[in-house]
C-alpha cells in the first residue's frame, strides 16, 4: 500500500488561513467587548402614577436606576436578569418587591410607588 501526500491547493489554504484569523479575531472582540457594561437584554417598562408609560431598553446591570419622580404603579421586567423594585430613589430601605425575568408586579392600593430599582446579578 502507498501513501502519498498532496499539497493542497493554494484557495484551501487561504481559505483555512482566513477561517483561523477570523475565529482568532472573534474571540478577541467577544471578550473585549465583556468588559465593556453589561446591559439587561431587554426592556423594563413601568407606568407612573400619572398614567404615563415609561420604556428603558437594556439598562446597564450595574447601580441603581432611578424611575420618574412620580414613582412607578406597575413595573414589566422583560428583560433577561431578575431585579428588585424600592421604595426609595436611591435604592435603600425595606419593603422591597422582587421581580423575576419577564413578570410584570403592581403595587397594592394604598402604597407607595417604587422609585427604583436594581439588577441581580
Amino acid at each position: 500500500m502507498s501513501v502519498t501526500a498532496t499539497a493542497l491547493p493554494t484557495d484551501l489554504r487561504r481559505r483555512r488561513a482566513g477561517v483561523a484569523v477570523g475565529a482568532a479575531l472573534l474571540t478577541l472582540t467577544v471578550s473585549g467587548c465583556s468588559g465593556l457594561g453589561r446591559t439587561a437584554v431587554g426592556p423594563v417598562t413601568y407606568t407612573t402614577g400619572g398614567d404615563m408609560v415609561v420604556s428603558v431598553h437594556s439598562p446597564s446591570v450595574k447601580g441603581c436606576h432611578r424611575m420618574a419622580p412620580a414613582g412607578a404603579q406597575t413595573v414589566a421586567n422583560r428583560t433577561l436578569i431578575d431585579m428588585v423594585l424600592y421604595r426609595t430613589p436611591d435604592c435603600t430601605g425595606s419593603g422591597t418587591t422582587y421581580v423575576p425575568t419577564t413578570v410584570t408586579d403592581v403595587t397594592a392600593p394604598r402604597t407607595l410607588p417604587w422609585r427604583s430599582y436594581r439588577f441581580i446579578h
